[in-house]
């Protein structure tokens, strides 16, 4: 490959770019008016404009991309993650131009964007599951037959969905009619297709998911996992490697089983497959995200493996150089997602000019950061600014170096999850390891994030004024000597 044009916008676009330049290939950026001034275009060799700022009328438009793509001779297409990354046909058009798409086969893709269609595939390899149905119903008396079955609580979660949406938590029979209804609805809006199905809801669970990497040779190893229980909303905020609760034993457990999974759609590429905890530490396949995730840094930090390379070099037909018992976990690394969000208005996305954008800067310290000072933080994308990730020889360590960076994190114009992560990094049950992912519905409210800036604002005031006092102790000293 010569020449890669990467389909995505913000931090990822930039990340992936930083890997491909490494590697001695062109790139090609796109973006869409409200783009136009971003910093992945201005790191580009080459940008094209796709159109107007909705996602709809610009990073959607595949045939547009695979247009620009070919005019500007592009060996490769790196999707990225969200947008067309986990689109099949978007996968299958590439090929058939003779473009390459950095990703799975459509295959996989389709088989594993369906979450009863996951479930089937991998139900040959002895992997456990979630009790519940294995088929998608939209039919409401059915569904009041199937939770007598099972038992409350249950979850109802939309076939084709994702991001918590077409999802409800049903706690009782008198609610199951309305939820059913609600998640119906969302899902038909979010998805074009209103089948939901139901499975047992696991009580304090704990979302843990695994990397693999697979070849086009057979070979498939897993990079470990990552803990990304700390959510709002079913989205995460807080991820972390490796999980502070895992046994080198379980680790291996389901390190197998997410090899397994890969294997049983003839997966290629990055991929990662997530799960569901109990508080017995007994794991549950929840589904398979065809793309290189968000929170991959992690992950790339604790195993010293670059992960959009590796999807390069796989793409290219190469055999993958990592052997399973080469790799090793190196040490503890943390995330937080920054977004542009008001976390004491139930995390709303907050727009607007960042009038002070500073990073923090220093060692095992990473941004992945897609803005600069002076932008315009625009409606039209998700609201991440960008990931702050940090690296220690433990998790403590790591977790410290967390709030220092929030700390030199300088960000004014708009509210974001700065506050929120420190708070988490702060909370006895984080550092403890003690937490699932109800950690914000047990222990956060915004009043609590106001107390702690007040507490916070009043040590300072105390450590300013410690220091104002010793600094006249210090003057006075000279003219008590005269004396």
């Amino acid at each position: 490959m010569k020449k890669i044009l990467v389909a995505n916008r913000g931090e990822i676009a930039l990340r992936v770019m930083k890997s491909i330049q490494k590697m001695g290939i062109k790139t090609v950026a796109v973006y869409s008016e409200a783009d136009r001034n971003a910093p992945h275009v201005k790191f580009a060799d080459e940008a094209v404009c796709l159109g107007p700022a909705p996602s709809s009328e610009s990073y959607l438009k595949a045939d547009k991309i695979l247009e620009f793509a070919k005019k500007l001779n592009v060996d490769g297409i790196h999707p990225g993650y969200g947008f067309l990354s986990e689109n099949a046909e978007f996968s299958a058009k590439a090929e058939k131009e003779g473009i390459t798409f950095i990703g799975p086969r459509p295959h996989a893709i389709r088989v594993m964007g369906d979450k009863l269609a996951a479930k089937e595939t991998v139900s040959g390899y002895d992997i456990p599951m979630v009790p519940g149905i294995d088929e998608a119903i939209t039919d409401v008396e059915k569904a009041k037959s199937i939770a007598k079955d099972i038992g409350f609580p249950i979850l109802i979660k939309a076939s084709a969905g994702g991001g918590g949406k077409g999802m409800r938590v049903v706690e009782d029979e008198k609610h199951l009619e309305e939820q059913m209804k609600r998640a119906i609805s969302e899902a038909t809006s979010a998805f074009g297709d209103g089948s939901v199905f139901i499975e047992k809801y696991v009580t304090s669970p704990r979302h843990i998911e695994i990397q693999v990497l697979a070849d086009t040779h057979g070979n498939v190893v897993h990079l470990f996992e990552r803990e990304c229980s700390v959510q709002r909303r079913h989205q995460k905020v807080v991820e972390e490697a490796p999980s502070a609760i895992l046994t080198p034993e379980l680790r291996e457990k389901m390190g197998q089983a997410a090899v397994n999974v890969a294997k049983s759609c003839d997966y290629v590429g990055a991929g990662t497959v997530e799960f569901l905890m109990d508080a017995d530490l007994n794991f549950y396949f929840l589904e398979m995200n065809t793309r290189l995730q968000v929170e991959h840094p992690v992950t790339e930090w604790i195993s010293g493996v670059d992960l959009v390379e590796q999807q390069i070099r796989i793409a290219r037909g190469e055999v993958l150089n990592i052997k399973q018992e080469d790799l090793k976990i190196n040490g503890h690394a943390l995330e937080l997602r920054v977004y542009a969000e008001d976390p004491q208005n139930d995390f709303m996305p907050s727009v607007g000019n960042l009038k002070r954008y500073r990073l923090p800067v220093g060692e095992n310290i990473r941004v992945d950061n897609g803005f600069e000072e002076g932008m315009d933080v625009p409606i039209y994308y998700d609201p991440m600014l960008s990931k702050l990730v940090t690296y220690g020889k433990s998790r403590e360590e790591a977790i410290q170096r967390m709030i220092e960076a929030i700390d030199h994190y300088e960000v004014e114009g708009v509210e974001t999850t700065l506050s929120f992560g420190k708070f988490v990094c702060e909370h006895e049950a984080f550092r403890s390891g003690n937490f699932d992912t109800h950690f914000v519905k047990n222990y956060y409210t915004a009043e609590m994030l106001e107390d702690q800036y007040k507490f916070e604002t009043k040590l300072a005031s105390i450590i300013g004024l410690q220091a104002y006092l010793a600094d006249r102790k210090l003057l006075k000293t000279p003219n008590a000597n005269k004396n």
